[in-house]
C-alpha cells in the first residue's frame, strides 16, 4: 500500500525547488492536475520559489497552447473524446518549447488565445542559461512530453466533482480515461483535495 505524509504547497514547492537546484542550465518541469486543482496556481508557487533563491523560472499555461474552437468543438462542446486529443496541443508544446529551449535557448510563452479564439501573438524569448519553465495543466502525463521533473496533483472522484464548475463537468471522464490509460509516474504525487492539508506519496 502506498504510504502519504502531510505537506503544505509552500513545502512542497520548497522540494521542488531543491530538486531543481541540483540540476544546472535550463529545465522544464510539469505540473500535471485538472483545472479544478488550479495547477497554474502551484506552478506560480514554484516560479515565485525558485525566484527568490535567485534561479530564473516562469510558468507557462497548457491553456495558452489550446487549438483553435474549430478543432476543439469539431464534434460539438462537450465531446469526451476531444477533449482528451484535440482540445491541448501538446505537439506544440514539444515544437515551441521543449525542443527550442534545450537547442536554442528559446521559447514561446503563448501560442493561442483561448478566450479570444485568436493567435496569442506572443514573442519568442530567449531563455537565460539557469531558466526553469513550469507547464502546468491538463494529462500533461502519458504525453512522452520531455521534462525533467514532473509533480502530479490528485484529486479524487468527489473532489474533482466538487470543484469543478458544473458546465466542466464533462471533462471529468476525459481525465479519468487519460490517466487509467496512459499512466506515467511523476516524481512527485500529491493528494491535492484539501491543498492546505494535502499528502505527499513517500512509498
Amino acid at each position: 500500500m502506498p504510504s502519504f505524509t502531510p505537506v503544505s504547497p509552500t513545502t512542497l514547492a520548497r522540494l521542488v525547488a531543491e530538486r531543481v537546484s541540483e540540476l544546472p542550465g535550463r529545465r522544464v518541469v510539469a505540473v500535471d492536475a485538472a483545472d479544478a486543482a488550479e495547477p497554474v496556481t502551484f506552478a506560480q508557487l514554484v516560479a515565485d520559489t525558485l525566484n527568490g533563491q535567485g534561479r530564473s523560472a516562469e510558468v507557462v499555461s497548457l491553456h495558452a497552447f489550446v487549438r483553435p474552437a474549430s478543432l476543439r468543438m469539431e464534434y460539438g462542446r462537450t465531446d469526451e473524446w476531444s477533449y482528451r486529443t484535440a482540445w491541448f496541443d501538446y505537439d506544440a508544446i514539444r515544437r515551441e518549447i521543449l525542443v527550442p529551449l534545450r537547442t536554442a535557448g528559446r521559447w514561446l510563452p503563448a501560442l493561442w488565445d483561448e478566450a479570444g479564439d485568436r493567435s496569442a501573438r506572443a514573442g519568442i524569448r530567449t531563455a537565460p542559461a539557469d531558466l526553469v519553465l513550469i507547464v502546468a495543466g491538463p494529462m500533461l502525463l502519458g504525453r512522452g512530453l520531455d521534462v525533467d521533473l514532473s509533480v502530479r496533483l490528485e484529486l479524487s472522484a468527489q473532489a474533482a466533482l466538487r470543484r469543478t464548475p458544473p458546465e466542466h463537468r464533462w471533462t471529468l471522464p476525459a481525465l479519468r480515461d487519460h490517466d487509467a490509460e496512459h499512466p506515467e509516474t511523476a516524481t512527485w504525487t500529491v493528494r491535492w483535495d484539501h491543498p492546505d492539508r494535502a499528502a505527499l506519496r513517500t512509498g
